[in-house]
């Protein structure tokens, strides 16, 4: 059984997006689609979600230049869900912040 939900996404911008519009962020899998998402929101908070939008960022090329030469390499790659929820619903994790 694969981990879809990583971490909630606690940002200023997903802040103000709760508590205006009743949506949600959380840092998800890669690989899992909106239905799983969904899914695993209702099972681990207990409520009903109305829609799932989702943002996939590409790992950034990144250079380091130390004194023993060049160093090459990237950022994770990951994913974003902003999950709305039905009217008078809430998730108490983003309440408490």
């Amino acid at each position: 059984m694969k981990i879809v939900l990583i971490k909630p996404l606690i940002t200023e911008k997903v802040t103000n997006l709760s508590t205006d519009l009743n949506k949600y962020g959380f840092v998800v899998d890669y690989n899992t689609n909106k239905f799983e998402i969904a899914k695993a929101v209702q099972k681990k908070y207990g409520v009903n979600v109305e829609s799932v939008n989702t943002i996939r960022y590409k790992g950034k090329a990144k250079t380091m230049f130390r004194r023993s030469g060049r160093f090459t390499g990237k950022t994770p790659k990951f994913k974003k869900a902003i999950v709305t929820l039905k009217k008078g619903e809430k998730i108490e994790i983003f309440e408490q912040a």
